[in-house]
């Protein structure tokens, strides 16, 4: 027996066609009126292009063909970079060749160059100014910063740019940036400005590295000098203080000396005049008493003898 092969006809029968219609016109309303919001977003409706009202995270329903849905990342912090570009994040951070020397290249101050790279993060606060208010956000933020760091860096030397004045440039940065958001009524939240290099340009780093060891040298002789001062000035200050405080100690001791003698003669000079017989006694006995241990012979001579010559030895002359 032959095997007889029955194509189906075509075209297709009209009921087909339309159950195909009506599926694919089921589909779309379905997915034109349902719409899911993720958990870091929030849905911003728009009815014919005007704003209507702000979906939380979930699932929700829409005007199909009427009401359109945005959806804004609030609790994502994105980040802008300038003088670079990450090309792969990871463990060990990729960066794309330096060709973005126009927005980072800016006048310092004291009119040197320097390159400078730096970091915004931000977070969106409002979704309806952030969608409404300005025409292209981000493109905002990068010309807003571009220009509060510019503004920054002019105000200052080279030197604060690049060393101790960074930090500060950073925050004052971040706070006129976050100033002009919001003058622009932008509903962006500045998270952090962060300055990650500062370098001058490649033609100009030798010169600038040896200013740079110049100014260390300098540094270092300043501090050699100071050292050699602390330690020769205080211990010849020291070594006055001490001379001072013998002289004083010894014109202090000469005047208390002095007013002793004076009072111990004055007290001798009442006692004297009281009894000037038995004062007279007593000093000359006391004289005697610091005379006489110095004197190597004592001859008591009687005041009847009419010659001592019979009473001395003249053995001592002969030798």
């Amino acid at each position: 027996m032959e095997e007889i092969k029955v194509n189906p006809p075509w075209p297709p029968p009209r009921k087909w066609v339309w159950l195909v219609i009506l599926g694919v016109i089921g589909l779309v309303l379905v997915f034109s009126t349902f719409y899911a919001v993720g958990p870091d977003e929030v849905g911003v409706i728009k009815r014919f292009g005007r704003y209507t009202r702000t979906t939380e995270p979930g699932l929700h329903v829409r005007i199909p063909f009427a009401e359109s849905a945005t959806k804004v990342k609030v609790r994502h912090i994105f980040k802008e970079e300038f003088g670079f570009r990450t090309a792969e994040a990871g463990v060990r951070t990729l960066y794309t060749p330096d060709i973005w020397g126009e927005e980072s290249l800016m006048l310092t101050g004291d009119l040197n160059v320097a390159v400078v790279e730096w970091i915004v993060q931000y977070t969106i606060i409002d979704p309806y100014k952030y969608l409404f208010k300005v025409r292209d956000a981000r493109q905002t933020i990068r010309d807003v910063s571009e220009v509060v760091m510019r503004l920054v860096v002019g105000d200052r030397s080279v030197d604060e740019v690049l060393t101790i004045g960074r930090m500060e440039a950073a925050s004052e940065a971040g706070i006129k940036f976050q100033e002009i958001l919001d003058s622009y009524d932008a509903g962006i939240k500045i998270v952090t400005l962060q300055l990650k290099d500062v370098n001058p340009p490649d033609k100009v780093k030798p010169a600038f590295n040896e200013v740079n060891e110049a100014r260390q040298d300098k540094e270092r002789f300043i501090n050699e000098a100071w050292q050699a001062y602390n330690e020769v000035i205080p211990r010849a200050r020291g070594e006055a203080e001490q001379t001072v405080a013998e002289a004083e100690g010894y014109a202090t001791r000469r005047v208390n000396s002095a007013k002793g003698d004076a009072d111990r003669f004055l007290a001798l000079w009442s006692e004297y005049r009281k009894a000037k017989d038995v004062t007279r006694k007593r000093l000359y006995l006391e004289t005697l008493t610091e005379v006489l241990p110095r004197v190597g012979k004592i001859y008591v001579v009687d005041s009847e003898q009419k010659s001592i010559l019979p009473l001395i030895s003249l053995e001592g002359e002969k030798k």
